[in-house]
């Protein structure tokens, strides 16, 4: 990092992750992001800075995000099948630096240096995976002089992968249980093992079930057939579409599988943001702690209500209560099993039905209001 040291005097010129030498304003005061994956992090990191949005903020995400950002102008993303970056609009926002964050790709420096000629202001990439992202943090903390916003969430990310690797060391390989991942409102399009979309279920120690020879980092992931979904007959499914539950919960061809017999199959939290992918970003922060408490409640043994509300007011600066951060936590699964927010225990409650909005997000159709470019990864 101490090549960022001294930023902040007349036009610093700083190297960004892919190698570009770019020159910055002294005092940066207004943030294009490139895309959805930068929005994300920046209305987190440094929403005051923001000018615009990568893609629309959703009314479920509102609650959470800093005031005014739903208000910002809509300006599209640099990449993905849905690649709309609209540099008319962006310029019009008086942005004085465009900042992309997000996995690195092979073509990267030559589309910020073509994008830095078209529009005439200074591109950075930060990579932000979720291996680089505590470094992340700390080089936004730098460049924009919030270094202890920086080490903060630096210190999050670091403290869940440290936690992370320990608890799913404690997991013998006849404990793993094996998940199949589903994205999408067909719950056949599944996140294959080395998908950046199912990254959290190898970090808590789970085996992806569904095993392929050529995976998709799609949003929608892997398309299977039944044939094959038997033979994977996962231990756990994870959906985050209530579509998807619906056709698992009622049609035939699912009843036989092993996790739809045994009840475990659940819905994944998906406010404001999925909480394991789409994208896999830092909201996966959130997913990490949630799914080893969820697989392994006896090795990853801690409150994750508490925990939720701690993240919220990191993240977003979000006063969740405990009974919203319960809520959110309710899994529903065929056998109405649902989640105990205090012990990571689950238990059967036939009776009870989401009675407050965080419940309902998170059983209703979640990504109605927050669906990915098919492509996208960034």
């Amino acid at each position: 990092m101490d090549s960022f040291r001294g930023l902040f005097f007349a036009r610093p010129e700083v190297t960004d992750s892919c190698g570009r030498e770019v020159e910055l304003p002294a005092n940066i005061t207004k943030i294009a992001p490139s895309g959805t994956v930068a929005t994300m992090i920046l209305a987190a990191f440094a929403p005051e800075e923001l000018v615009c949005v990568g893609t629309q903020v959703s009314e479920n995400q509102v609650p959470y995000l800093y005031d005014g950002i739903a208000d910002l102008p809509v300006t599209g993303q640099l990449y993905g099948g849905k690649a709309t970056l609209n540099l008319e609009e962006l310029l019009a926002t008086g942005a004085e630096v465009i900042i992309d964050l997000g996995d690195f790709k092979k073509s990267i420096a030559d589309d910020l240096t073509a994008l830095q000629e078209q529009t005439g202001l200074p591109c950075v990439f930060i990579e932000a995976d979720l291996a680089h992202l505590a470094d992340a943090f700390r080089t936004l903390g730098t460049i924009l002089g919030k270094e202890e916003r920086g080490e903060e969430l630096a210190k999050l990310v670091e403290e869940t992968m440290t936690m992370a690797a320990e608890n799913s060391a404690k997991i013998t390989e006849d404990q793993q249980l094996s998940v199949l991942y589903s994205s999408g409102s067909d719950p056949l399009g599944t996140n294959a093992e080395g998908s950046s979309q199912a990254q959290a279920l190898g970090i808590v120690g789970a085996k992806n079930a569904v095993v392929l020879e050529d995976v998709s980092n799609k949003g929608g992931g892997n398309m299977i057939n039944m044939e094959q979904l038997y033979n994977f007959d996962p231990d756990v499914v994870l959906v985050t579409d209530a579509a998807a539950l619906e056709i698992i919960e009622t049609e035939a061809a699912w009843q036989e599988l092993r996790a739809v017999k045994n009840g475990r199959v659940y819905t994944v939290p998906c406010n404001p943001y999925c909480w394991l992918s789409a994208p896999p970003s830092m909201n996966m922060i959130l997913g990490v702690w949630w799914l080893g408490n969820l697989l392994y409640p006896e090795v990853y043994d801690y409150d994750m209500t508490a925990k939720t509300q701690e993240i919220y007011k990191v993240f977003w600066n979000y006063d969740l209560t405990a009974e919203e951060a319960a809520s959110s936590l309710v899994m529903r699964s065929r056998s109405s099993t649902t989640w105990n927010s205090n012990t990571g225990a689950s238990s059967a409650e036939p009776s009870r039905k989401p009675s407050s909005r965080k419940q309902i997000a998170t059983v209703s159709p979640a990504r109605k209001y927050f669906q990915p470019p098919e492509d996208w990864t960034n």
